[in-house]
């Protein structure tokens, strides 16, 4: 092995149960390099860092450090190693405070037998200070934002000094602004001579801070690119193997009023809000992180009771005690935190769709398993499943093919209202296009859709009409005429009294 590269992962080959992850992967990343690493869900991006990690072990492969094999076993074996991950989902423990979350698996001690939290306190306001963000330490993460939750993480990895940081999609809920104190602590990185693996859907941000790509398919190697010397449109191509192609928006809306919804209101985080929702429409909600959209959708899909204010569901006024009750009623929800709101990870696809209406299943106490089987088997049909294994638990699932999955959940339970909260958070650009597909092809169908996303190309790419949030507050509901990213932004910053 070559001496000139920092890191080097030679023909990593990992197999699951009924599916091949990666066969013969390699990849290289020198100092003070940032290296991407792109491909489609499925693709096998996040097994191989897995593997770096010591999530999982290789079947066959090595992996070497200064051109000296290593043995990684385990996350602790990784960190030794100097290597540190930033996860696409999570690693926290949201009872813990942010600094406890921080210092997770390297508490500090005094006299080898005390935690001393004031110390880990002091540091992690310090590694905060250097991100530039402004969080309490003390606060627990349960009460933080995804953003924010998103830099602890990062803070996190800056913790140990680590020598190799893989970011697996880290700004997926980060604003323009937090990117770009990403940016900047990343070019200091490179400066001390951090070699960074860096995965994201957002290509763009790949052609400003990658040098090199790594393209997988399917598990396998494509090929590696000078960034410099490629176009988005042919490192797209590389990943999918395919044109993936625009079409115009068509609007489904229809005259009937589904939802109806007057002066909502949630102390301060979401007042006197007010809309329509009709069939067959996909109404946007855009705004600036902390605006107030997911918590207006919570109110809406029953997860917390509104101060003030009425919902109105074909006519007839609402008050939904909890989630349950808001499923009966026909509205299904794919949450911002597939992960943590979304999914039962150990379970497979069959429990994870068909657990919410196992009830029509059941009969003098028996579940019909072979109805429950058919019925879930066609719908991972026609949200094109990946692989079609409904057996397989959901944990093993790429990002987007979790949220296929979280769809079936509501096409089985004939959810005539469906909110999406960021879709395609941490999807990529082939899942992402097939999202797309299968909302509108949704709308056309008479669902009515209520979609969250802080990406405002997506926003307009879907929305029939866009509601505007900022401060808590509607700010503007925009017809498709009127709504362009200036408009949009305008009112999403405008001061809400």
């Amino acid at each position: 092995m070559s001496d000139a590269y920092l890191l080097e992962l030679d023909n990593i080959t990992k197999s699951f149960p009924g599916v091949q992850a990666l066969k013969n992967v390699s990849l290289r990343v020198r100092r003070g390099e940032v290296h991407a690493l792109v491909g489609e869900n499925g693709a096998g991006k996040s097994t191989l860092l897995k593997i770096l990690f010591g999530v999982y072990q290789q079947d066959s492969g090595t992996i070497a450090i200064d051109g000296q094999p290593v043995q990684i076993h385990d996350p602790k074996s990784a960190y030794r190693a100097g290597i540190a991950m930033i996860h696409q989902e999570l690693q926290q423990i949201p009872e813990l405070d942010a600094a406890q979350n921080i210092f997770l698996g390297q508490t500090l001690t005094r006299y080898g037998i005390f935690k001393d939290t004031a110390q880990m306190r002091r540091t992690a306001r310090e590694i905060l200070m250097r991100l530039n963000v402004d969080i309490d330490v003390t606060t627990p993460v349960t009460k933080l934002s995804i953003a924010q939750r998103q830099l602890i993480e990062i803070a996190r990895a800056l913790l140990g000094n680590a020598r190799i940081i893989a970011m697996d999609e880290p700004t997926s809920s980060l604003t323009p602004k937090e990117f770009d104190v990403l940016v900047r602590v990343i070019r200091d990185l490179q400066e001390h001579g951090v070699g960074i693996i860096y995965v994201s859907h957002r290509l763009h941000e790949i052609f400003q801070l990658a040098s090199r790509a790594t393209v997988l398919r399917d598990g396998e190697l494509v090929g590696e690119v000078a960034v410099s010397e490629v176009t988005e449109e042919q490192i797209v191509g590389m990943m999918v193997g395919r044109k993936t192609t625009e079409t115009r928006h068509i609007t489904y809306t229809q005259d009937q009023c589904v939802l109806r919804v007057r002066n909502l209101s949630w102390g301060s985080k979401v007042r006197d809000v007010s809309f329509d929702l009709h069939r067959g429409e996909i109404l946007g909600i855009a705004g600036l992180v902390g605006a107030g959209r997911t918590e207006l959708m919570h109110l809406i899909a029953g997860l917390r009771p509104p101060t003030s204010g009425t919902i109105e569901l074909n006519g007839q006024s609402v008050t939904f005690a909890s989630p349950r009750q808001a499923i009966r009623a026909g509205i299904g929800m794919l949450p911002e935190d597939r992960k943590r709101s979304g999914i039962i990870p150990l379970l497979p696809v069959l429990s994870n769709t068909s657990l919410p209406v196992i009830q029509k299943y059941a009969r003098f106490g028996w579940v019909a398993n072979g109805r429950r089987r058919a019925d879930v088997t066609r719908l991972a049909e026609q949200v094109n499943l990946r692989p079609r294994n409904i057996d397989r638990p959901i944990r093993y699932f790429s990002g987007g093919n979790q949220q296929k999955a979280i769809l079936s959940r509501w096409l089985n339970a004939n959810s005539e209202i469906l909110i999406f909260d960021e879709p395609t958070r941490g999807i990529d650009v082939g899942a992402k296009q097939e999202i797309y597909h299968l909302m509108e092809a949704l709308a056309q169908q008479g669902k009515a859709i209520l979609m969250v996303s802080s990406e405002l190309p997506e926003v307009l790419r879907l929305s029939d009409r866009v509601l505007v949030m900022s401060a808590g507050r509607a700010a503007a509901i925009l017809e498709r005429a009127q709504a362009n990213e200036e408009t949009i932004m305008r009112h999403a910053v405008s001061k809400q009294s």
